[in-house]
């Protein structure tokens, strides 16, 4: 019974060290990860990099992660042509595969969501534009014109939904732009505050797939397979 007792002890010691160990590799892991790891073809800023699942070393051995959450803030994407900057993207990975040397990984599948605020679509709108959040999944678009009847400017507000449209590109749309009687007021005001932006340079592989207003900003759902991350 003695000896018994020594080698369970034992084995929860040892299963205590290799605990330890394992904890402390996830940790080291992901301290270079937040150093090395980048979207392919996008500029971002800081990264923050979670790799779930136990136990870490058996998957490292088996050249497979169950599952990484990866937080990239300040990404650098282009929409007609402008630099549209991303406030944060939330990507969830999974299995992802780790490259000779563990210099590349490769998530089989994936889901996030991107955060676009509304000073960032102000700055991909056309110039005397301003976007804010109109309340109930709406947002305001200001915006000022020139009427060559009256030879004076008129800034007007307009309500405006915002809708996904191909896939990859943000629509915005006003519901409606009173034209006061003035002629060509609406079509005027629209020519500014009505705007489709594309946006490309997002992580390879991963595709826009819903867009939701938000009081912080234009919320869009992707998912994607494939998706390469180098460093």
């Amino acid at each position: 019974m003695r000896a018994l007792r020594i080698l369970l002890i034992i084995a929860v010691v040892l299963g205590g060290v290799f605990v330890a160990l394992d904890r402390a590799a996830v940790y080291f892991a992901e301290s270079e990860a937040e150093s090395r790891v980048s979207f392919a073809g996008v500029e971002t800023g800081s990264t923050e990099v979670s790799i779930k699942g136990f136990p870490f070393l058996t998957q490292v051995a088996g050249s497979e992660l169950d599952r990484v959450d990866v937080t990239v803030k300040n990404i650098h994407a282009s929409a007609a042509g402008r630099d549209i900057r991303i406030s944060e993207i939330r990507a969830r990975l999974s299995q992802v595969a780790l490259g000779a040397g563990y210099t590349s990984a490769t998530a089989s599948r994936a889901s996030g969501t991107a955060l676009i605020s509304y000073a960032a679509l102000t700055e991909a709108a056309d110039e005397g534009v301003t976007v804010a959040y109109g309340g109930k999944g709406k947002v305001k678009v200001t915006g000022s014109v020139r009427i060559p009847l009256l030879d004076r400017v008129l800034t007007r507000s307009v309500t405006s939904t915002v809708t996904l449209v191909g896939g990859n590109t943000v629509r915005v749309h006003a519901d409606e732009v009173p034209g006061e009687g003035i002629p060509g007021l609406e079509g005027l005001v629209r020519q500014k505050t009505d705007f489709e932006r594309k946006i490309s340079g997002l992580p390879e592989g991963l595709e826009l797939e819903k867009i939701e207003v938000a009081p912080g900003g234009l919320e869009i759902s992707m998912t994607g397979s494939d998706v390469a991350l180098a460093g």
